[in-house]
């Protein structure tokens, strides 16, 4: 995923618009970059694994009439970065093609990379070599591909530069006889373009200077000594650390919460207090108000909505809801803070695609994010402490902020979330000593007074460990501020009033839109999270139970499921995820066995002669 622009003109590209719309593309990502130009009559490639705003000075490509770049969010293949170039053909990509393996089995054409992009050009070869017109490419391309394509294809024999794209994540504008081209339509605005269109199931060809293939001179920057998609070599040995015990600890009659579930108590038939001051809270109100709540931000044509969108299966069935039953038209917005798993990704990939919906990406400084949770886990892990396991996802609390930057570019103000009702946890601050606020209604609690308790009993925890008095402390109180205090505007949850229903939810999801599921676990919950594996394997080893004991409690006091259906699927849904922990492990450039085995150290909260069984 990246962000894409060009200036095609008839004279000489303007600097300060080309960094103009490559500042902008950076938003979306910045781990790497690259520029198609001309320069001395010889078309020019740069590609580095560092920032669009670093490469344009090295290449300063000001005197060429076209310039075209991209801001690269590394996802899909790291080795081989953007523009991908091979047989006269260069491509600029934004997006993930899910069934790249797949199609280079049906054509013939040899596979030379291993970036899902270079399918593009595969197909381009396979279509044109065939003598087919070139008119017909774009189509013939986003009939074959699976997941979002918005590109830019430059064809230099023919003299054409192709622009398409299947999910609207691309605009085309026109100032003074030039063409201008971006990811999103802010940028174009901002240059004062006129005659704005979103290509969407849609392309549009543009003349450029034809040259040979011999007229190309490419360069690679490479300096980059962190690998951020690490290879994942499955280890046996390692995954024997991961331990899971199986329990015959307490639990609540009614429910499935053990006896180390922080503040619990039982009465004399063995129910929780959790479940006496349990409120029903899937209990969606009449759809009518949400659509009269709508109402005002309709239009005739247009962008009508914003949908915070990670990936997970909330937000895609939320998004699947505002589509076929709101029929509004949104526009979806990822915060990707380096914890989104590729799979996570191409989740958001198949559901943009498949319903034509733009994807704005605000992605974070992935290295600085990552240093900060490695910072405030090696903290974590010379003072282990449960209720202190929230440091390594504070990171993530900025998607409250980034939606506003996404109001103010877009002109949108409307904006529906897919939170779940029934994720409330309580546990997870329980375990810094604050008991359970069951009048609380909401998933995220909000107020100056419980902000005020949560961050005292936290400062107080964290001068156990010195470590976490870091460079991360202002990234997470900035992000907690704009999720806790800010004040929400046109901020509507589409689950007030839809029936959140797991088996409908999974089944739409994957029967309706192909979304993938995980390998290593039967649940379709967080599996795009790469940070939930690492921490319910912490609760679990040193408590007994996870977050899928409180999900899947919360669903038996709703009436969805039995207490022993409960008790099965947390059978499964507890197991140790090697493959996602390991994933997590090593982003952080931490060792799998050194880590492992301090978790495995800790005090248990249950006496380990309920231990029934090992696996």
């Amino acid at each position: 995923m990246c962000g894409i622009f060009g200036i095609i003109t008839p004279t000489k590209v303007e600097e300060s618009e080309i960094k103009l719309l490559a500042n902008h593309a950076k938003q979306r990502g910045k781990d790497s970059s690259g520029l198609i130009y001309l320069q001395n009559n010889k078309y020019q490639i740069r590609r580095a694994d560092f920032s669009i705003d670093e490469l344009i000075p090295e290449a300063k490509p000001y005197d060429s009439p076209f310039v075209l770049g991209h801001s690269r969010l590394i996802t899909n293949g790291l080795s081989d970065n953007q523009p991908v170039v091979r047989d006269d053909i260069y491509v600029l990509h934004n997006g993930i093609i899910v069934n790249d393996d797949e199609l280079w089995k049906e054509i013939n054409q040899e596979r030379k990379f291993s970036i899902d992009t270079e399918i593009i050009i595969g197909l381009a070869l396979e279509h044109l070599n065939s003598g087919k017109r070139l008119e017909d490419l774009p189509n013939y391309i986003l009939g074959k591909c699976t997941g979002v394509v918005s590109c830019a294809l430059m064809l230099p024999k023919h003299g054409k530069l192709i622009l398409f794209s299947n999910n609207g994540s691309l605009y085309l504008g026109q100032k003074n006889g030039a063409y201008y081209f971006a990811s999103e339509k802010y940028p174009l605005d901002e240059l004062a373009c006129s005659g704005i269109k979103q290509i969407n199931g849609s392309y549009e060809i543009i003349e450029v200077d034809a040259f040979k293939n011999d007229d190309l001179q490419l360069k690679d920057y490479n300096t980059r000594e962190i690998n951020l998609i690490p290879e994942f070599v499955f280890d046996e040995t390692q995954s024997k650390l991961l331990k899971f015990e199986k329990h015959s600890i307490r639990r609540c009659t009614k429910c499935i919460l053990p006896e180390t579930m922080p503040y619990i108590h039982f009465d004399e038939k063995g129910e929780c207090n959790y479940c006496k001051n349990y409120k029903i809270r899937n209990k969606p109100k009449p759809k009518e108000e949400l659509l009269d709540l709508v109402k005002p931000y309709r239009k005739e044509s247009g962008l009508e909505c914003i949908v915070p969108f990670s990936g997970g299966r909330d937000s895609c069935y939320g998004l699947h809801l505002i589509m076929k039953e709101l029929d509004l038209n949104p526009v979806t917005y990822t915060y990707d803070w380096g914890m989104v798993t590729d799979l996570g990704r191409r989740n958001i990939s198949r559901m943009c695609s498949e319903l034509g919906v733009e994807n704005i990406i605000i992605a974070a400084d992935i290295t600085k994010k990552r240093k900060n949770i490695k910072m405030n886990l090696e903290a974590w892990l010379k003072s282990p402490h449960l209720g202190m396991m929230a440091m390594l996802t504070a990171g993530d609390k900025h998607f409250f902020r980034y939606v506003e930057e996404v109001k103010k570019q877009t002109g949108l103000s409307l904006n529906l979330w897919g939170i779940n009702p029934l994720e409330v946890t309580h546990f997870k601050t329980g375990f810094l000593g604050i008991p359970p606020d069951f009048e609380e209604t909401r998933v995220y609690s909000n107020g100056f007074t419980k902000q005020l308790r949560y961050h005292r009993k936290r400062f107080a925890a964290m001068t156990k460990s010195m470590g976490y008095f870091n460079s991360s402390l202002w990234d997470t109180l900035s992000g907690e501020y704009y999720r806790s205090f800010t004040k929400k505007q046109d901020y509507y949850h589409i689950f007030d009033y839809w029936r959140w229903d797991e088996k409908q939810v999974d089944d739409t999801l994957i029967n309706e839109y192909g979304w993938e599921t995980a390998i290593d676990t039967p649940t379709t919950w967080r599996i795009g999270d790469g940070t939930a594996a690492f921490y319910n394997y912490v609760y679990y080893t040193v408590a007994g139970f996870t977050e899928h004991d409180t999900f899947r409690s919360n669903q038996i006091r709703e009436g969805q499921i039995t207490r022993d259906e409960a008790l099965k699927l947390v059978n499964e849904e507890n197991r140790p995820r090697y493959q996602n922990i390991r994933w997590y492990l090593d982003t952080l450039g931490l060792d799998f066995e050194r880590v492992i085995k301090i978790v495995n150290s800790i005090e248990k909260l249950y006496s380990e002669d309920l231990i029934i069984d090992k696996e």
